[in-house]
């Protein structure tokens, strides 16, 4: 644990040095970017005891025999660091010229320390031996990255998001509090050795109080409302880390509570499986629906983090049911969707960064042509299309065809249990093939075509600390595709200690691996010789160029080219009335008409719920008891002398 203490403090002075360098505001930067990539490579390396079976001993600390930390690595554990450690440094890489602003070189030195204590404080959540120790990094964990999206504080809509995003954090924090209270009550320990003694009934008390805390983290449905407000107000390297790694720990948390319950009935894997499928298939028809290429990118974590709850769904039936490949490779599935996700999910933001920084626009239709104006942002944001789409031969196909796999073990079961297994099937192909189509919208309206707006054809390639890693991430995305064997594995690994699955064979898996290798070997294969073939066909051939998206037109225009509307808006309304449509046309009145508009807009329904049947009655109930606060102070302290009565009597 030395080590990795160690790895902590090295990232804590890259938070602090910038608060110490701000005058300076380029070597404030550089001072930063050093020392998280110092610490994370530290980091990395703690892990690799772990990993040959020779983890160092748990570490505790006492403060006047009332307060105990303890900390530990499993195999679990190492696992979710390796995402934390890979991403953190290439986002704060992205951030040295991403974060521009000399005039507001103060904000930019608080936002290294609120990124650095966000590292550590989701260290420190992996890695909390108790449930003290869990709670405390947890709320480390929730403020800095509140104060992370809050960074533009200034705009109103920001502001807002930071509310919100504050709003849920908490509210989450209070059920997992409860979980911990719960177990307390029960123990009288804030140890996680005992959870496995708890009653049944208390089990699934704390399971449930446990997934509603942590899966609205993770942003499952409907507790997702935060991520598509938080996610376009923060700056686009936070939206990275908090995207690609902060709302993983959700899933660590259901993960951790699962396994030290050790409770094996039906019930947790079907509700997590269903919460998985309702996620994952509202989350990328709503991403359909959105013309903001940051908040479509917010609703596509939805959508990953259901792909990854299928799996771990899958996972929990196969330990309930006895059906050790069914448990062994939905578990597998969904951890290396963990790590495939923060990779694909961080380039996709990075590239999301670089076309709003360079054309100052979000929005899909006023964008166009990048591809040939910004070659590697444009190229690396196709990588990680194709890579989230779940499509050969990279990342994202290796760990869905792994929870497929499981899903179809699944279908040797009998009742209920077969039909979920079916429905994960289904679902699981309706998800990539919206992907598919979604992506295919982004990539087509923002990166193909000509030019919308005058920022779009200005554009220019951004500043290489922003594309290297891009371009690194982008690597990784392949390399996971062909040649899957050790990332398998090291998801394999992170299974060994969860004691609920029993003892695992380090081979398992290996046959079916390496056919997935020499498929995706081979088709990169085709690819590259049909792209050289083409270029040897075409080698003295003269090659003229002309208009994009001419569609028979001699003189076709920007406006005759797809928008976001007219490419998925016939997809989205099939999938209603899960999801809301509203349309705002002018109309054609008069025989010749002046200019007319049309709108429409894809309003999330459990938004409009949580508005309707939540905040509006709150607002009224409380409006009822303003009276309560009329600033008298002698009746306020009556309320407490009043209060402190009433409790001495119930107690």
């Amino acid at each position: 644990m030395d080590t990795l203490f160690s790895a902590l403090a090295v990232i804590l002075a890259g938070g602090i040095l910038p608060l110490l360098l701000y005058r300076r505001f380029n070597l404030m930067k550089a001072s930063a970017v050093i020392a998280i990539a110092t610490g994370s490579l530290l980091g990395l390396i703690a892990i690799l005891p772990v990993m040959q079976d020779t983890g160092p001993p748990p570490s505790t600390w006492s403060w006047q025999q009332f307060l105990t930390l303890s900390c530990s690595i499993d195999s679990l554990s190492a696992f979710f660091l390796v995402p934390i450690f890979i991403i953190c440094p290439l986002a704060a890489l992205y951030g040295f010229h991403y974060m521009d602003k000399s005039e507001e070189s103060w904000r930019v030195a608080v936002n290294y320390l609120c990124l650095s204590l966000l590292i550590v404080s989701m260290v420190l959540v992996v890695c909390a031996g108790s449930l003290i120790t869990f709670a405390l990094a947890w709320e480390l964990m929730s403020l800095s990255s509140y104060f992370l999206v809050v960074h533009e504080f200034q705009k109103k809509a920001t502001r807002s998001a930071g509310y919100l995003y504050f709003v849920f954090a908490q509210a989450g924090a209070m059920c997992i509090f409860a979980a911990f209270g719960l177990i307390y009550s029960v123990t009288g320990s804030f140890s996680f050795d005992q959870l496995d003694q708890l009653p049944s009934r208390i089990k699934m008390a704390v399971f449930l109080l446990a997934l509603l805390g942590f899966g609205s983290k993770a942003g499952i449905f409907p507790l997702h409302i935060w991520l598509p407000h938080a996610h376009p107000a923060a700056p686009s390297h936070i939206s990275a880390i908090m995207s690609g790694v902060m709302i993983k720990m959700g899933i660590y948390g259901i993960l951790r509570i699962y396994a030290l319950l050790g409770d094996t009935s039906l019930l947790p894997g079907r509700v997590i499986l269903a919460v998985g499928i309702v996620s994952g298939v509202l989350g990328v028809v709503y991403a359909l629906g959105k013309h903001d290429i940051k908040r479509l990118l917010a609703y596509h974590s939805v959508e990953n983090i259901g792909i990854i709850l299928i799996g771990a769904g899958l996972g929990m039936i196969g330990v309930s049911t006895g059906n050790r490949a069914m448990a062994i490779f939905g578990f597998a599935g969904s951890l290396l969707h963990v790590l495939n996700h923060s990779i694909f999910k961080s380039l996709l933001f990075m590239g999301a960064g670089a076309v709003l920084q360079k054309t100052g626009t979000r929005h899909v239709d006023d964008l166009g042509g990048l591809i040939k104006r910004m070659p590697t942002t444009g190229r690396t944001f196709l990588v990680g299309s194709i890579s989230i789409s779940g499509l050969p031969p990279f990342n994202g196909f290796i760990s869905e065809f792994l929870i497929y796999f499981a899903a179809f073990q699944g279908l040797t079961l009998p009742g209920v249990s077969f039909l979920f297994a079916s429905l994960a099937i289904i679902s699981l192909a309706v998800i990539g093939g919206l992907a598919a189509t979604c992506f295919t919208k982004v990539v087509g309206i923002v990166f193909l075509g000509e030019p919308r707006t005058a920022g779009a054809a200005l554009a220019s390639e951004v500043q290489a600390s922003m594309t290297l890693p891009m371009l690194l991430l982008a690597l990784f995305c392949l390399v996971i595709g062909i040649f899957p064997a050790p990332f398998v594995q090291l998801a394999v690994f992170g299974l060994r200690d969860m004691t609920v699955i029993g003892a695992i064979d380090p081979a398992t898996g290996q046959a079916l691996v390496a056919d997935l290798a020499f498929a995706a070997r081979l088709f990169l294969g085709i690819l590259l010789g049909v792209m050289l073939l083409r270029r040897v066909l075409y080698a003295r051939k003269e090659i003229t160029s002309g208009p994009t998206w001419g569609c028979g037109f001699t003189q076709p225009n920007v406006r005759m080219q797809y928008t976001g509307t007219s490419y998925a808006m016939s997809v989205v309304e099939f999938f209603q009335p899960f999801v809301r449509i509203r349309t705002a046309y002018s109309g054609i009145r008069r025989i010749f008409p002046g200019q007319t508009t049309y709108e429409t807009r894809v309003d999330d329904i459990a938004e409009i719920a949580m508005y309707q049947y939540l905040l509006q009655p709150l607002v009224k109930l409380l409006d009822r008891l303003r009276w309560i606060q009329h600033g008298h102070i002698q009746l306020y302290i009556a309320y407490i002398v009043l209060t402190i009565v009433v409790l001495l009597l119930v107690f």
